[in-house]
């Protein structure tokens, strides 16, 4: 995660005339030589990301980084070399970003049926899911570039079961609850597009019976009349 200090180990037994390069996507960031009992740093290099952040270890030759970001993925490698060796060992390094939790609201963009939205802003590397307690409902997964995401929902009015949106990556996850009360609240300006038919019906019905009440009592005011 960003801000964590990762440190590269490579386990090797280093020697007194070994020369040690660390490199990070083929430039160098520091070299060590055993034999001259001389170490340099080039934390200056590419835009000056690692300034204040490298610290190696002159006995094991251990790199590590601190305060990483995620300008800082990429492959580092390291090169041992003597008068009788050659040997290098490469690491694949991912650093995630702090994820946003998930922001849930009215999907006003459907009409005809009461659906929240789930979404997030400047995301990469993360999936985005729906859950209905413990089971996965759908899901929308993001790589590479900076992106929002966003994931919608289609429920019922007064529906009983906790819904949940879940961001998450290969490390953390980041997760917002809906309960039945938020549920309500949430659609309770839409019932008449999730009941809309039922509500007119049941509107339909009591004004035929009205009426017909109406009219049985003016049909029994004017036989008493005659």
């Amino acid at each position: 995660m960003e801000g964590d200090s990762v440190t590269l180990h490579t386990d090797t037994e280093i020697q007194r005339d070994d020369v040690i390069d660390w490199t990070y996507q083929k430039t160098l960031l520091t070299k060590i030589n055993k034999a001259a009992n001389k170490t340099k740093i080039h934390n200056d290099v590419l835009d000056g990301r690692f300034i204040d952040r490298l610290q190696m270890n002159n006995q094991t030759g251990d790199l590590t980084i601190t305060n990483i970001t995620t300008q800082h993925t990429g492959v580092y490698e390291m090169t041992i070399s003597s008068t009788q060796k050659i040997c290098s060992h490469r690491f694949n390094v991912t650093v995630y970003a702090h994820l946003p939790v998930p922001n849930i609201t009215r999907d006003s963009s459907q009409n005809s049926n009461c659906s929240l939205l789930c979404s997030v802003l400047n995301v990469r590397d993360v999936s985005l899911s729906w859950y209905r307690g413990n089971s996965l409902l759908s899901s929308i997964s993001v790589s590479d570039l900076n992106i929002s995401l966003s994931l919608s929902l289609e429920v019922k009015y007064q529906d009983t079961n906790t819904y949940s949106c879940v961001l998450n990556n290969p490390i953390t996850n980041q997760t917002q609850l809906i309960n039945t009360t938020q549920l309500s609240q949430t659609c309770s300006d839409c019932v008449c597009c999730c009941y809309g038919p039922e509500a007119v019906i049941r509107l339909v019905v009591s004004a035929l019976v009205g009426v017909a009440t109406v009219a049985l009592l003016v049909y029994d005011i004017y036989d008493n009349a005659n």
